[in-house]
């Protein structure tokens, strides 16, 4: 296996790791917050989103791919799954 295979799975395991930590994390916060601050809860969940949809972007371009991709759902994951609980 070349070293620049190998540079680019760790990179994005790391990037998929420091991403998914803070979009799972606004997305379940997202669902207590909302309960009492309708406004606040959406806004954390809205930025779950966007992280999770950066992430995914990102481990895209590291192995130098479009980052437009039907992929960019599995961004959305977190959100998807903890909207039903906010609405």
């Amino acid at each position: 296996m070349k070293i620049e295979t190998v540079q680019r799975w760790v990179a994005s395991v790391i990037l998929i790791h420091v991403g998914t930590v803070p979009a799972v994390s606004l997305a379940v916060y997202s669902i207590g917050l909302a309960r009492t601050d309708h406004g606040r809860g959406v806004g954390l969940w809205i930025m779950s989103g966007v992280i999770g949809l950066l992430t995914v972007a990102g481990v895209r371009l590291i192995f130098q791919r479009s980052p437009i991709s039907l992929w960019l759902l599995l961004g959305l994951l977190p959100t998807a799954v903890t909207g039903f609980a906010i609405f």
